[in-house]
């Protein structure tokens, strides 16, 4: 019995000790998180100057993280229509005298960049300064900084003006001596989506392409240039050929900079204009935590909402952060439809496409969402292929002038893998079939020529169908419908002239059409889905993957740097094998 009490009472401290140190963390915790809110408060009453890191990846959607609570940071990440009101409340807010851009490389879309340069732009008209500042200043960040008043480049910095190249990588010698066998079935000469894994080089259809959306951007990115150094678009691009601008000097002195200084002396020119003293520290705030508190205040009952379709198609449900899921994207697009306060809706379309079959899935959910309400779809970087296809029949459709869309075409791929198991690992397949399609498609044994017919028959006739959706939702003949698709990419200012888009314009111009449509001058936007949450995106990765394939992932991702994209494109091939893909030909990076 003496035991039993000892190890009772022991119990019972050790139980009593515990509850108080749990307690305590509570408090602590309390505590703290109501000192980072108040920091956080008090940190946005009293910033001054608006900060836009062009480091960081402006999304569709924001994001919020319920693990910044403990942090001297409101933990939003703004999407890209968040930025865009914030940079427009700022006008008029008192408290903001100026905006300063940090001229990070930065990893956004030609749209994107474009976009928030209009809203640069319009800023200054409030009269306010942005002063621009970088270390080293890419040609990307460039074009954004050009809306400053003063760009400053660091006198041992470094500037580009080089002109733009799209490269390409192709696997096809990979597959050769791994005696892989691409078997590659697709509908429109332009659709180069399986150039890489068929080919050694770019083909003539695919450079015309290329050509013609690079000199698209080429051509913004001269006007920028030229109005900021007061000069015109033939001079920049000689200076381009020429490669006259090499050294910080080369920049001031064809006056692409107003100066070379060092970043305490930019602080003291923005002093100057908050009219703050050297001993005081400047008040930064950054356009995230500006954009959390910056928000949508109106009580009107109207709304219009804005149904964000960002990153690859993809069936059933999402997986990886940034997919467009099908069954959770109708899941939205049935909210938005039953909801009566909802007068008119925006698809905001950033995406190269994906699965033929979830692309057809979404769309025939939108065409009854737009038997209750108006549709109309704002592209962002990218709105091709799939992409166009979830697009091709709302009632109005807006493109930046960058935007790459159009890719109307389909393909699909196999691997036949009987020749590197055999060869390589001595592995050979035999089969039992009580039919003669039962194991189709299959990766071990080559198709047969009926088998190719087949297949290719199943691309030709999503490929019939895309067009059609694109004669019935543009009201374009087929003929016309068929010369411009053939797979070949547009940009939004050459998709305006063949009818694929209505008028040029960012989100905003599309939401206002919106408005006009559902004749409503009072309303409020609401947002679908709510903003992406990264404690449950977290949650969401380890419960469909529990190993430590996250972590390797992400050691590859750093130490390949951008050859992962490449590797990330061949690991690609799995979801795409035997299926119908809507998709671009790739991932247009142009730099």
């Amino acid at each position: 019995m003496k035991d039993f009490f000892k190890s009772f009472f022991a119990s019972l401290l050790a139980i009593i000790v515990s509850g108080v140190i749990f307690v305590g963390l509570v408090i602590a915790g309390i505590v703290a998180i109501s000192k980072a809110v108040t920091e956080k408060e008090d940190k946005a009453l009293t910033g001054n100057v608006l900060v836009i890191d062009l480091s960081k990846t402006i999304h569709e959607l924001g994001e919020v993280n319920s693990l910044a609570v403990l942090s001297k940071t409101s933990g939003y990440q703004a999407g890209l229509y968040d930025v865009m009101r914030a940079i427009d409340h700022a006008k008029t807010d008192g408290n903001i005298k100026g905006i300063l851009l940090k001229l990070n490389p930065t990893p956004n879309g030609w749209a994107t960049s474009e976009q928030l340069k209009l809203a640069l732009d319009d800023f200054k008209l409030s009269h306010k300064f942005i002063y621009a500042y970088g270390e080293d200043i890419t040609q990307g960040a460039y074009y954004i900084a050009t809306s400053a008043d003063s760009i400053y480049l660091n006198p041992a910095g470094g500037i580009e003006l080089k002109g733009f190249a799209t490269v390409m990588p192709f696997f096809k010698g990979t597959l050769d001596k791994l005696e892989l066998q691409p078997e590659i079935y697709y509908a429109g000469k332009f659709k180069s989506a399986t150039e890489p894994f068929r080919a050694e080089k770019i083909s003539e259809p695919n450079r015309v392409q290329i050509m013609a959306y690079q000199n698209s951007i080429w051509n913004q990115f001269l006007e920028g240039a030229a109005k900021y150094t007061n000069t015109d678009k033939a001079t920049i691009n000689d200076w381009t050929v020429k490669g006259t601008i090499q050294f910080p000097q080369d920049a001031l002195k064809n006056k692409m900079v107003s100066g070379l200084l060092y970043w305490d002396e930019v602080e003291q020119r923005i002093r100057a204009k908050t009219g703050q003293k050297e001993s005081e520290g400047i008040r930064y705030i950054s356009i995230n935590d500006y954009a959390d508190k910056d928000e949508d205040g109106k009580l009107s009952e109207n709304r219009i909402a804005v149904i964000y379709a960002e990153g690859d198609i993809v069936d059933g449900k999402q997986n990886n952060d940034r997919d467009i899921a099908s069954e959770d994207i109708c899941e939205e697009i049935r909210k938005v439809a039953k909801n009566d306060k909802i007068k008119a809706v925006v698809l905001r379309v950033n995406s190269p496409g994906g699965s033929a079959l979830a692309s057809e899935v979404i769309l025939r959910e939108l065409m009854l969402l737009k038997q209750k309400k108006h549709l109309v779809v704002s592209m962002g970087d990218y709105a091709a292929s799939g992409g166009y296809y979830i697009s091709s029949m709302a009632d109005s459709i807006f493109a930046m002038p960058n935007t790459i869309t159009g890719s109307i075409g389909v393909f699909s791929m196999l691997f036949s893998i009987d020749k590197l198991m055999k060869n390589k690992l001595g592995v050979t397949f035999d089969e039992v079939k009580n039919a003669p399609y039962a194991d189709m498609p299959t990766t071990s044994r080559p198709l047969t020529a009926e088998e190719g017919q087949r297949m290719q028959g199943s691309v030709d006739t999503i490929y019939e169908r895309f067009k059609d959706h694109v004669v019935q939702g543009r009201k374009l003949s087929l003929a016309n419908v068929d010369s411009i698709a053939q797979g070949r990419v547009w940009t939004g200012s050459d998709a305006l002239k063949i009818g694929l888009v209505d008028d040029l314009g960012g989100i905003d111009r599309a939401i206002a059409s919106a408005a006009r449509m559902a004749k409503v001058t009072d309303y409020k936007v609401v947002t679908y889905p709510e903003p992406v949450d990264k404690l449950n995106m977290l949650m969401r990765r380890f419960g469909a993957k529990t190993d430590a394939s996250l972590a390797i992932k992400a050691a590859m991702r750093e130490e390949m740097g951008e050859t992962y994209q490449w590797y990330q494109q061949i690991q690609d091939l799995r979801k795409m094998n035997g299926r119908a893909m809507m998709l671009m030909p790739f991932k247009m990076k142009v730099e």
